[in-house]
């Protein structure tokens, strides 16, 4: 049997959650859970849809950066033109979960929450150094987005605790990111890699700062600790190529029907290019 309640405050959820006696599974836009619990995946014998809490879904700036309701719709991130003009790569990794309709009820809580390795708009949080405000029975706290998924459908969610809302920085000046994924076919589909780049910029247009991040190519996205080479230099072909090898070695992929290790690997690098010079771009166009 599986029960269904729609709690219309965050404490009524949290109590509902951590008192629940057998599985429970948190309804944030539905897109994942719905599909596993149709597949038989998911058997959990209830049900939290958190859709009816006031300020769940929506954007709001805050302090120059940005507050994303967990529940917003991955189409109303797409039709936000602050959020879009700060943060491209973020709207792009959203805008790539799913078809048009999916896009309707898709949102950044269940996408990370699901915890998948592949996920579109994981990479692109962890790039702009996004956290996560997360509700539980001790209260409320403020972890990165690196820190929820800890493998293949695991995160590290305590029992009774679910994501309020992400917190995106304020942007600095000269600063961009990007979002590139290859996938076999044109659209809806999973990726074989996930590639996101954030950069700033100094006035002469050499890197000050720079956070890269892979997607599909290990248990969960990965933040390449290597990328911080191209600190202190312009993004030319020697840049470009160290950042081709440091995505390589911080691959740790698997084989599986949509690419061998060493396909997925190449990739990786050539898509780490591609990304970083899309944000490079993006960069200097702005003061």
């Amino acid at each position: 049997m599986l029960d269904y309640t729609a709690p219309s405050t965050v404490e009524e959820a949290v109590r509902i959650l951590a008192d629940a006696p057998g599985t429970a599974k948190v309804l944030s836009g539905g897109t994942d859970l719905l599909v596993q619990l149709r597949s038989g995946r998911a058997k959990p014998g209830l049900i939290v849809d958190i859709k009816k809490i006031p300020g769940i879904s929506g954007i709001r700036e805050q302090d120059g950066g940005f507050v994303i309701g967990a529940a917003t719709p991955g189409a109303v991130i797409g039709e936000c033109e602050a959020l879009q003009r700060a943060w491209p790569g973020v709207v792009e990794a959203a805008n790539l979960i799913g078809s048009t309709q999916v896009q309707g009820r898709a949102s950044l809580a269940g996408n990370l929450c699901n915890a998948s390795p592949a996920a579109d708009s994981v990479p692109a949080l962890i790039a702009a150094r996004a956290t996560c405000v997360v509700a539980g029975p001790n209260g409320r706290r403020e972890v990165a987005v690196e820190s929820i998924a800890t493998g293949p459908g695991r995160t590290s969610l305590s029992p009774g605790e679910f994501i309020l809302a992400f917190h995106l920085p304020k942007r600095p000046p000269r600063s961009a990111d990007a979002y590139l994924r290859f996938i076999p076919r044109t659209e809806m589909d999973i990726a074989v890699v996930g590639a996101a780049v954030s950069l700033t910029l100094d006035a002469g247009g050499v890197c000050a700062d720079a956070r890269v991040v892979l997607g599909a190519v290990a248990p969960t996205a990965i933040l390449v600790p290597e990328a911080a080479a191209v600190v202190g230099r312009k993004l030319e072909e020697t840049a470009l190529a160290g950042l081709d090898h440091a995505a390589r070695r911080a691959c740790k992929p698997i084989d599986d029907k949509r690419g061998t290790i060493e396909y997925r690997t190449k990739v990786a690098g050539v898509l780490a290019r591609r990304t970083a010079t899309i944000a490079y771009e993006r960069a200097g166009e702005r003061r």
